[in-house]
């Protein structure tokens, strides 16, 4: 009896997209790669802050470099995807970046690792990110219905979410015992292992290129069809708007958990689980809170939560209670990233014709990042300047006012379904 209530209560529905081959690979290779992230997100800044002493402006920097790239390169990628097959752009992606996280053990063994190399390895990181991100996001609308891309993009966090929850353990556990340059290694491992699945994929793209096709028409044309669509540019606006802040307040968090309230590198580590707890909670109900109040209102309330977490450390006090709050700031900012970004991906992938899907995506991208290293270039400045609190502060006040405005924005709040393509614009040759 009780084995037959777990069997019906963990079973897959006959329609659930895990049940089909092709996306449950793309699932599992998710799920692999993001175990690697935990690790890089750890032991990149640890090597940073711990090993090598850097400033707050020092990991503003380091935070800027991984996403100077997309500034750089993100429109010409989009024209470049529009004319090849993004599915092996993706696999040599996750491949490049194993290679370069552990370039990073090895420069540290030959007594090379400084915060140059650093710098370096970010930039192809995130250079790496803004061609194989791009294709990754482009394959998934090859692979799953459009009208189910909400759902897709909510169990693709949940595949995150898993590894957001023993990662962070696991990576603080690897660092404490081998040193964070040492850990990388295990990252690389994991990336080569998500890049060898997805060669298990296969696909069909459409790919119909004109014979008088020119780099630099195509490349506007993109740019003009985001400019064309109102709602691309509200949401441009606001998920840019949070960009800001979420890097204003990234740049200190390694350095707030060490330096103000002394945590070690394994303590760093468990306080970030809380990260994939809140993953967890934002993947399973996600879906259905959009369903309910609409994609536009579920992104208001998803910056509103990453707002009151970065807000509610910046006055923590510095004992037990602030090891607490940083916990709670880090599950209410994957909550709130999770809620946004499951409907931003979604939305505006709905309303895009697939010959447009690459340079719309890089489009979309460059103008989202745009914000980005500013808000690095703020959150370092004045954490060193004025204090880490004070970063932490203008990122939670900032993000609340954000979604004031958002919520005042008819576009946005007026998204209460998902939309659709005609039969003429899903036709239409661009």
């Amino acid at each position: 009896m009780r084995k037959n209530f777990l069997q019906r209560r963990f079973s897959l529905q006959a329609n659930d997209l895990l049940r089909g081959l092709i996306y449950r690979r793309l699932w599992t290779s998710i799920l692999i790669s993001s175990f690697g992230a935990q690790i890089t997100m750890l032991a990149l800044p640890l090597t940073a802050a711990v090993m090598l002493n850097a400033s707050a402006s020092q990991m503003g920097i380091l935070t800027m470099m991984e996403t100077l790239p997309f500034v750089l390169l993100s429109l010409p990628t989009g024209v470049w995807l529009d004319r090849m097959r993004k599915l092996p752009v993706y696999i040599a992606g996750e491949t490049i970046i194993g290679l370069a996280v552990i370039s990073v053990p090895v420069a540290w063994w030959l007594e090379l690792v400084s915060m140059r190399w650093l710098y370096v390895v970010g930039f192809i990181i995130g250079m790496v990110n803004t061609m194989a991100g791009t294709a990754a996001q482009i394959v998934l609308t090859q692979i799953v219905p459009r009208e189910r891309l909400v759902e897709a993009h909510a169990k693709n966090a949940l595949a995150t979410s898993g590894a957001e929850v023993a990662g962070p353990a696991t990576a603080g556990a690897l660092i404490k015992l081998l040193g964070a340059p040492l850990a990388l290694i295990a990252d690389a491992a994991l990336l080569i292992s998500s890049a060898m699945i997805l060669r298990g994929i296969k696909v069909t793209e459409h790919r119909p290129v004109a014979k008088d096709a020119a780099f630099w028409r195509d490349l506007k044309a993109g740019v003009h069809f985001v400019a064309k669509k109102p709602l691309l540019l509200a949401l441009a606006a606001t998920v840019g708007g949070w960009q800001l802040c979420y890097n204003a307040a990234l740049v200190v968090q390694i350095l707030y958990a060490t330096r103000i309230l002394g945590l070690s590198e394994q303590t760093v580590g468990l306080s970030y689980m809380g990260m994939g707890l809140g993953t967890i909670l934002a993947s399973v109900y996600g879906y259905r809170i959009s369903r309910a109040i609409g994609p536009g209102p579920c992104m208001v309330l998803g910056i509103t939560i990453c707002g009151a977490g970065w807000s509610l450390l910046a006055i923590a006090p510095v004992n037990h209670w602030g090891i607490a709050a940083f916990a709670l700031m880090l599950m209410c900012f994957s909550v709130g990233a999770v809620l946004i970004f499951i409907n931003f991906l979604a939305l505006r992938q709905a309303v895009t014709p697939e010959p447009m899907l690459g340079r719309m995506t890089s489009t979309m991208r460059w103008l989202i990042l745009l914000p980005a290293g500013p808000g690095a270039l703020i959150g370092g400045w004045m954490g060193e300047h004025a204090g880490l609190h004070y970063s932490l502060a203008f990122a939670g006040v900032t993000a609340l006012l954000l979604a004031v405005f958002a919520w005042r924005n008819p576009i946005i709040r007026g998204i209460s379904v998902l939309p659709t393509l005609s039969p003429q614009e899903e036709r239409q040759s661009l």
